[in-house]
């Protein structure tokens, strides 16, 4: 049964990795006028615009944080996502382990 969590960790891990480098990548490729038709630029912005326009409503709308055209949101969810990763992922993981 830990062996399985600790597998599922890991690839929750190594998962919420990678997205906060897409994210990250998204992010440059937006300082320079991306070409919208290109399919790269597509799949960035695909797979990450579900997670970020939630965020830019809250930050922008909800919240009515002005910040002269800075786009704040890929640093929200990044350190949403760190928090995750470091704290609440390794809990889980001990959490599981002495309940078993």
């Amino acid at each position: 049964m830990s062996t399985a969590v600790y597998v599922i960790a890991l690839i929750l891990d190594r998962a919420i990795s990678i997205y906060i480098v897409v994210i990250i990548i998204r992010a440059i490729v937006s300082w320079f006028r991306p070409n919208y038709f290109n399919p790269i630029v597509r799949f960035l912005f695909g797979i990450t615009d579900p997670v970020l326009n939630p965020v830019r409503d809250l930050i922008y709308y909800k919240m009515g944080i002005r910040l002269g055209g800075i786009d704040i949101s890929p640093l929200v969810v990044i350190l949403a996502l760190s928090a995750v990763k470091e704290l609440l992922l390794p809990a889980v993981v001990r959490w599981v382990s002495a309940i078993a």
